[in-house]
């Protein structure tokens, strides 16, 4: 495939819903898996031809900590095979947020390094040069247009672009466990999307509903060689998963992660409102697993606790200081929640707990690989 330009593109074939490709890896091989599992899952019928090809890099964190981030090695062996296949126009797409920063994140969690190794531009798109243009979704929204009663606008670089997106397997402390829906979180809406978190799991439905608009390939690759539970998606207990998973839908991929995590994926509202609404599948005894077979893993990962920091968004979004929410979270006060959220990860967490936990994970093989870039 030459060169894709044309935006109006339109998909090789309409993918398959419901199938989800599951491998099991190892550092020697992780490459080259990732390659395997590609074609595992027909990416190319997800892709349309004529199009760039945008890669969502998860930031969660701008300090590596295992499975909080995108992993150098799902960038580097999804990037290989994307251009042994004759994808070569592709752009890495990163994301900051009120508490992260990307640039930051982009050099310590090791993607600028593989950006560099394959040639791969890439974008911050809550900077300049980058812009956001007003967006009026076709299908209907759940919350969006009440958050946001001034507009929705997106990144103007997305709109006619496939987009492959980078999650890790984790719990996560709003939406019970994070994945490929909640990954467009941080690529879709601009750096106020923390009004939405009241209604985080409507949003991501939205979100998808706006994706399968503005992107004639959406894709989905998932890394769970470190996977995560626990208060995520930072203040995480690490755990040696050695697996991988792709898939065109971006529902039964995070239905499969949250039943190897333990979790029950319609119980999910994200999941099953998509499901419900056609999205995706995300019941898991409708969803197809091509490779390795974990339709009874159970990891038996505890979702939904809280660190002190979440404990007090979690007062302003659903408890007492609900009425308050527009003032703490849209006022000249807000800097002040960021402030706290900062203090409480970077300086105590991380000092304190974090970095023991990231030494002990570089004894592993993962960690001798996350050395090596």
């Amino acid at each position: 495939m030459a060169n894709p330009t044309t935006p109006a593109a339109i998909p090789h074939t309409t993918p398959k819903m419901g199938v989800v490709a599951a491998m099991y890896t190892t550092p020697e091989t992780v490459i080259e898996d990732y390659g395997k599992l590609l074609k595992l899952a027909n990416y190319q019928d997800a892709l349309a031809d004529g199009t760039q090809t945008l890669l969502k890099i998860n930031l969660s964190w701008q300090h590596y900590y295992p499975a909080c981030s995108t992993t150098p090695w799902q960038m580097d062996g999804v990037i290989q095979q994307l251009q042994a296949d004759g994808y070569d126009d592709l752009m890495a797409a990163h994301n900051g947020t009120v508490v992260v920063d990307p640039f930051e994140g982009e050099i310590r969690n090791k993607h600028k390094v593989v950006e560099e190794k394959h040639g791969i531009p890439s974008i911050t798109l809550d900077v300049a040069p980058n812009r956001w243009v007003p967006y009026t979704p076709k299908g209907e929204m759940l919350v969006l247009n009440e958050v946001f009663p001034d507009g929705l606008f997106i990144p103007e670089t997305f709109a006619g672009k496939n987009i492959i997106h980078f999650p890790t397997v984790k719990t996560h402390v709003f939406t019970q466990m994070t994945g490929a829906m909640k990954n467009a979180f941080g690529g879709l809406l601009h750096r106020n999307r923390h009004w939405t978190h009241a209604v985080i799991h409507e949003t991501l439905v939205d979100l998808l509903t706006i994706q399968k608009e503005i992107h004639p390939g959406l894709f989905a690759v998932m890394d769970g060689t470190f996977a995560g539970d626990g208060p995520g998606p930072r203040a995480m207990r690490w755990h040696e998963k050695n697996l991988i998973l792709a898939s065109a839908d971006q529902v039964a991929i995070d239905a499969i992660a949250a039943k190897m995590m333990g979790l029950d994926p319609m119980s999910l509202p994200k999941i099953r409102l998509a499901h419900e609404a056609g999205l995706g599948v995300g019941n898991p005894s409708e969803i197809e697993i091509v490779g390795e077979d974990v339709s009874k893993v159970n990891w038996g990962f505890a979702s939904g606790q809280n660190t002190f920091a979440s404990r007090g968004q979690k007062l302003i979004y659903h408890g007492p200081l609900k009425p308050l929410e527009r003032i703490l979270l849209r006022s000249f006060v807000a800097p002040w929640a960021f402030f706290a959220s900062n203090v409480y990860h970077n300086s105590f967490w991380l000092r304190f707990i974090g970095r023991k936990r990231v030494r002990e994970a570089m004894k592993t093989g993962w960690g001798r690989l996350f050395q090596s870039y």
